[in-house]
């Protein structure tokens, strides 16, 4: 059972998400908090493994309750879910110890999904915000033309059309409309493009993808 605790200033978002997330039969929401300083209390005291919270709060904001609960609690996890998606939040937030964010209009399967992922130490970003990342980034494939390694040869023609797409930003779902496969199949397909190219995680494998752009266009 994966232990949650919510945190937002405003009552009904965390009802809401507590009705949501009691649907899913492996994650328990231990608590509620209205702010980060309420937030960091009950931590220490219900010890979640993953906290879900909103950045803009009274009292003390979701960038600074996740640079206290990083520093004093490592093992647990922090997920964004707020309808801001500024550059300095997104950036703040991830360098501040979050293991992810995400918009409040992620359908809920998906938020659970994040949940699992998160918990498991995967990195989780909500498509647009891979988008605002990887602007942060410059392009080496422009400037430099690095030659391509080994492993990404090795992809199927397929895998290589999957993390072209990752590297859009596109979701599983995006992904799996666009070629026409199963949700589950793409997420088969990132799996084993993540193991391939030795990458930890999705936002690895979309800069890792942006930096080799031409060739994956020309060979897919």
């Amino acid at each position: 059972m994966i232990k949650v605790l919510l945190v937002d200033d405003q009552s009904l978002i965390r009802q809401g998400l507590r009705a949501l997330l009691e649907l899913e039969p492996d994650l328990e929401i231990v608590g509620e908090a209205e702010n980060g300083e309420n937030a960091i209390n009950l931590v220490a005291q219900l010890q979640p493994d993953v906290v879900l919270l909103d950045i803009r709060m009274p009292i003390m904001d979701g960038v600074a309750a996740t640079q206290e609960i990083h520093k004093r609690f490592p093992s647990i996890k922090v997920l964004v879910l707020t309808t801001f998606d500024d550059d300095q939040y997104v950036t703040a937030a991830l360098q501040n110890g979050a293991m992810g964010y995400l918009l409040k209009d992620t359908p809920s399967e998906e938020l659970a999904v994040a949940i699992r992922a998160v918990h498991k130490g995967y990195t989780q970003l909500g498509p647009g915000i891979v988008r605002k990342l990887l602007t942060q980034f410059p392009s080496t494939a422009v400037t430099q033309s690095p030659p391509a390694p080994p492993s990404l040869a090795e992809l199927t023609p397929r895998e290589k059309e999957v993390l072209r797409l990752i590297a859009t930003g596109a979701s599983n779902r995006e992904i799996a409309q666009e070629l026409y496969i199963s949700e589950g199949t793409v997420k088969n397909h990132v799996t084993n493009i993540l193991n391939r190219l030795n990458l930890r995680d999705r936002t690895q494998a979309a800069i890792f993808a942006n930096t080799f752009l031409s060739y994956l266009s020309q060979n897919t």
